[in-house]
């Protein structure tokens, strides 16, 4: 059921109870996390909050609290599964979920009693009709309805006749069912950021900050740079949340010497795509930030001679983009982004900028929306042994903290290292002609002796690393049609187990963000008897037995051709 009074028919309810919250791995459900429990700890309500990777976890976890808890919230996981038939919880146990996964789970939809979607009703849900899904007329069992032996064989044949036509009636809205169900599930997308929807929470409460604004911003943005949801959505999102930010960073000009040396002020900017710029260099930003670098073609000389001719267009000296940003000459660095965008034009930079916020953090830290999240995956998946899984969301959450920059930091540091990884890794594949058309679709495979392999297990990273290979793939091939395939890339994930993790992305020419992978993931390991996982909420996401890729990625092409 939806909530339509997210105040009275959630954070009321739940406000005198202890609280199981259970949040996904990635930066949007950190945000709307973070939010949660501020407000809870304003109105000093217990609470309980348990990182989880997948549905498996989320069983384990709901098993291990499932008798302190009357209230579960849901931060990004649980809206496209069957929560009540996956879980079987008890009838007092009530579940209220914020999840952008879509298509969300029908019966979760109808149920009035146990389940609580916190989901804004303006999203396109496209929910089938009721009377199309379930059926809660008894007259269609028909074990009470065969005709009566002992009556006359005119009225038995009457009889005979109407249960005949109950069941070809039954048996056409089961397949008009099927079909619907077919549809509905057919296309895996996202919707509204969560942390959005916990910022709109803590507003209509009177208890928004700039702080938590900034984290409502932040989930939008991981969306956004993720390629979860397309432009119009994001910019529409984003008009939202800068009426918020003008109300709640409107002041004087007169009044800038009586600020705080530790307050926070954000603003919206036109921001470029050139990742961490501004906590690393011009030249390292513009090398591994994938949509320069497959404009240039960055993997090869000439491509590194076209970029130089670039930075030389804009009057930028090498020795100047090759030291940190922070290093550079103060009248370039203030007149860089405006020399960027004339020169853009020229080089077919067209799309090199997007609305987005940035935070000033007192007279020191400037901290732009998309470097965060950056910063905050790759604390979340560092692949460094030194801390657990639940240690690093852990961090991750912490890092968000204002108080916290240093926490930041490292996670700039970390988020270097994977975009570095990532640039280095498509180099070589689209050097060594790695990534393959394989009719419907593009595949690649990262080998298991591939020294960086471990970047790769983590979804997110291997996300990242399968957009840039399909815009790189695209940049550098002459078949038009490269725009129109998808893509397919594996990994391996554990060696002991010999497992790999597979990720399917739309292709590149198509503007809607809907994912058909997930179905088609399902109907190849069926067809083939793989061992598959299909254990992430995002159903594109998926593990299997690396001794089935062959035959599973044949039944894959079979079924897209």
């Amino acid at each position: 059921m939806f909530v339509t009074d997210i105040r009275k028919e959630f954070y009321d309810k739940v406000v005198h109870e202890r609280v199981l919250v259970l949040v996904a791995f990635d930066v949007d459900a950190l945000c709307a996390c973070k939010i949660l429990q501020y407000l809870f700890q304003c109105d000093h309500v217990q609470y309980t909050i348990v990182p989880i990777t997948g549905r498996q976890e989320l069983e384990n976890a709901f098993l291990e609290h499932s008798e302190q808890v009357k209230y579960v919230v849901m931060i990004n996981c649980g809206g496209n599964i069957n929560i009540l038939e996956t879980l079987q919880p008890a009838e007092h146990v009530i579940f209220f979920i914020a999840d952008s996964h879509r298509p969300v789970d029908l019966v979760n939809v109808y149920n009035d009693d146990q389940v609580k979607l916190l989901m804004p009703t303006t999203d396109d849900f496209d929910i089938p009709a009721y009377d199309d899904l379930f059926k809660d007329d008894e007259s269609d069992d028909d074990s009470g309805n065969e005709s009566d032996s002992s009556a006359p064989s005119g009225k038995r044949r009457r009889l005979d006749e109407e249960v005949l036509e109950r069941r070809r009636e039954r048996r056409l809205w089961e397949e008009k069912r099927k079909q619907i169900l077919l549809d509905y599930e057919e296309f895996s997308t996202y919707g509204t950021s969560s942390a959005m929807i916990m910022f709109d929470l803590a507003w209509k409460m009177s208890k928004d900050s700039n702080d938590l604004l900034w984290w409502g911003i932040v989930g939008l943005t991981d969306q956004y740079i993720n390629n979860r949801v397309e432009r119009g959505k994001y910019m529409t999102d984003v008009g939202d949340l800068h009426k918020h930010t003008l109300r709640l960073n409107h002041r004087n000009e007169d009044d800038d010497n009586t600020v705080s040396v530790d307050c926070m002020r954000i603003y919206f900017d036109e921001e470029l795509k050139l990742a961490l710029y501004r906590h690393w260099s011009l030249f390292e930003s513009l090398k591994h930030s994938s949509y320069p670098a497959c404009k240039f073609k960055m993997w090869t000389v000439k491509g590194q001679q076209k970029m130089h001719e670039f930075l030389a267009d804009m009057g930028l000296p090498l020795v100047q983009v090759k030291q940190k940003f922070t290093s550079m000459d103060m009248g370039l660095k203030e007149s860089f982004k405006g020399l960027f965008t004339a020169s853009c034009e020229k080089y077919g930079l067209d799309d090199i900028s997007f609305g987005s916020f940035i935070a000033q953090y007192g007279y020191k830290n400037k901290l732009c929306a998309a470097d965060v999240v950056y910063a905050v995956n790759g604390l979340m998946e560092c692949v460094e042994a030194e801390k657990s899984a639940t240690g690093y969301f852990l961090e991750a959450l912490d890092c968000l903290s204002r108080q916290n920059v240093k926490k930041l930091l490292r996670g700039l540091d970390l988020a270097k290292r994977q975009l570095t990884t990532i640039m280095q890794t498509v180099h070589s594949f689209i050097d060594m002609k790695q990534i393959i058309s394989a009719g419907p679709f593009l595949y690649a495979y990262i080998p298991e002796g591939h020294p960086d392999v471990k970047f790769f297990s983590r979804p997110n990273c291997l996300g990242m690393l399968a957009y840039f290979m399909q815009e790189a793939y695209v940049a550098t091939s002459r078949s038009r049609r490269s725009t129109l395939l998808p893509m397919v890339v594996a990994a391996p994930l554990n060696a002991e187990t010999g497992s790999a993790l597979v990720i399917g992305i739309p292709p590149k020419a198509e503007e809607s963000t809907k994912n058909f992978f997930g179905r088609a993931f399902e109907q190849a390991a069926i067809q083939t008897n793989s061992r598959t996982l299909h254990d992430n909420f995002d159903t594109s996401i998926i593990e299997m037995k690396s001794e089935d890729r062959s035959k599973f990625f044949d039944a894959l092409i079979s079924l897209l051709s």
